[in-house]
Parts: structure tokens; sequence; C-alpha cells
């Protein structure tokens, strides 16, 4: 099918596209989004209407083709979106873990969506649940309340903000998300289109205005931060697992509170989203001494 918009841009440097945009894909069978190979497909809202974005590496180049009302936004937004302004050259950790993850991960670049209900509601959805039933309920509800991207890939776009707001309760429980986390996402989607507008501010005074929403508190509010903002410096604040991820990468010592995570992740201010990407893509986790959060069958009750 013959693409909407399509751009080739010149790589002056590596790109690695499930690196970079792997934290858009909310569990392997997001309906969203699709890796294969060099190429990623993703199915999003943008300003001008939904689209489909194909990308494919070709040796020193990137295809961008995209399909849709908003073909133009996205391939115009590629840049952004893979973080062509990102100078992971800067960062020169002395942590010796660190460097060697930051050195076997060179096509790790860190971009932003400009999308920010397309990142909060699979984020509402991640509070205070273990990741793999989040992702469960994600799918489901695209699947539900969805539509089909425009071109050719079968992708699905998440649920509009009008389409959420117009669902009753009952219609969401079966698929296993409780009655505060649906008011949540219902209390943004009746926000949707002013929250849009905190693309344009400078991460925190943005992030400020996430945590005014009933719901939204500093964890969410980083986790949007870093997909839709760009915001390299975002850390997750009150998360189950990262302060003892980062003590013991950092300090070899098992478990840490927030504060402490923050005073060793502080001479990696302005860089601190990357170390803990690094952290994760590197597979590093903590000694568990205590039973893992457990899964609920919200559906059943």
């Amino acid at each position: 099918m013959l693409a909407d918009a399509a751009a080739t841009f010149p790589l002056a440097f590596p790109l690695d596209l499930a690196l970079t945009l792997g934290t858009l894909q909310r569990g392997p069978r997001d309906p969203t989004v699709r890796f294969d190979g060099d190429q990623v497909w993703r199915a999003s809202r943008t300003r001008q209407g939904p689209a489909l974005l194909r990308l494919c590496l070709d040796g020193p180049r990137l295809l961008a083709q995209a399909w849709g009302a908003g073909a133009g936004w996205t391939v115009d937004h590629t840049p952004e979106l893979l973080g062509f302004d990102d100078q992971p050259e800067a960062f020169r950790p002395t942590n010796r873990l660190l460097a060697d993850l930051h050195r076997h991960h060179p096509g790790l670049r860190l971009g932003r969506t400009d999308r920010v209900f397309e990142a909060l509601l699979p984020t509402i959805l991640e509070q205070k649940v273990p990741g793999v039933e989040a992702w469960a309920s994600y799918g489901r509800l695209v699947r539900a309340l969805g539509e089909p991207a425009p071109g050719p890939a079968g992708l699905l776009l998440s649920p509009s903000p009008r389409r959420l707001l117009a669902t009753p309760y009952w219609a969401v429980h079966r698929f296993g998300i409780e009655r505060r986390r649906f008011a949540v996402i219902q209390t943004v989607a009746a926000r949707a289109a002013r929250l849009e507008t905190t693309a344009n501010l400078e991460p925190e005074e943005a992030r400020l205005r996430l945590t005014s929403l009933p719901g939204i508190g500093q964890w969410s509010a980083a986790e949007v931060s870093v997909v839709a903002y760009g915001d390299r410096d975002a850390v997750s604040l009150g998360d189950y697992h990262l302060p003892h991820q980062v003590a013991w990468a950092l300090a070899g010592e098992p478990r840490a509170t927030d504060d402490r995570m923050l005073e060793l992740l502080e001479p990696y201010r302005g860089q601190r989203a990357r170390v803990i990407r690094l952290l994760t893509l590197g597979g590093i986790q903590a000694p568990r001494f205590g039973p893992r959060m457990r899964l609920r069958r919200i559906a059943g009750i």
C-alpha cells in the first residue's frame, strides 16, 4: 500500500530501533506496536489524526513511512521520536557497570512522543500492580475499545479519550481494571486536550501539571515524562523495585529507600533516566528476600 507520507533520514550515529522505542511497547502482545528485525510499526493518535508509522533501517539511512490523517505529522516528528538531539556520547559514567552497559548499547537514544494521554493511559494501568497484569489489562482494553489503525500492518489505535469517557466501569472490570484506576483514567481523559499542551513546557513544569490531577503522583508523572516529554533526568519515585535495583547496581546494597536511590544517582543528574534505562536493559535486579508482588484476579471479584 502506497504511504501517505515518507522521508529518508541520513544517520550519523548508531541507532537501534528496538532499544530506542522498546519502552513504547507495553508487553509482547501490545496491539499498538510491532517490532520486526530492523523495522518497527507503531499506531498512534497524532495532533492531526490517527497514523501508522513504519520505520526501517537501511544501512546509514532511516526510512520513515506513514499512513492516515496524521501521516505528515508523524513522519515530521520522527527525529524527536528517535532522539536525534540526544547526546549519549556525553554520558561518561565512572561506575564500571554503567560504563560497560553504556558501551554495549550504542544504539540507544532517548526520544519523545509528544503524546501525553497516550503515555498516561498505560501508565495509570501500571499503578501498584505487576507489569504483566497491567500489560494484559491494557491489551484487552485496546482490543475492546480501540480502532483499527490506518495502513497495512493490522495494528490498533489505543482508545480515544472520548470513547473512554463514554464507557461505563462495568464494561472494563472484566479486563482486570478496578474502579479506582478507571476513575483516574476518565479524569485524565476529560482533560486530555489540555494535557497535550504540557508537551510544550519544560519537563519539570509539565510534571507539576500532571501531579495536580487526582490519582497522578510522582511515579506516574515521571514515567510519562520520560516517554512523552523526552525527560532524560526523570526518576520514578515510589517504585516497588527501582531503589533496590539502583542501590544494588551502584553500591552493592540489596535494599534502599528513594532517598538513598537519589543520593546514588546524584552524580548522574541530567542523565538519570538513561542510567535507569541501562540498568533495565542489563537485566540488573537486586536479590529477592521477600515475597514478590502477587498477581490479582480483579476480573473475578
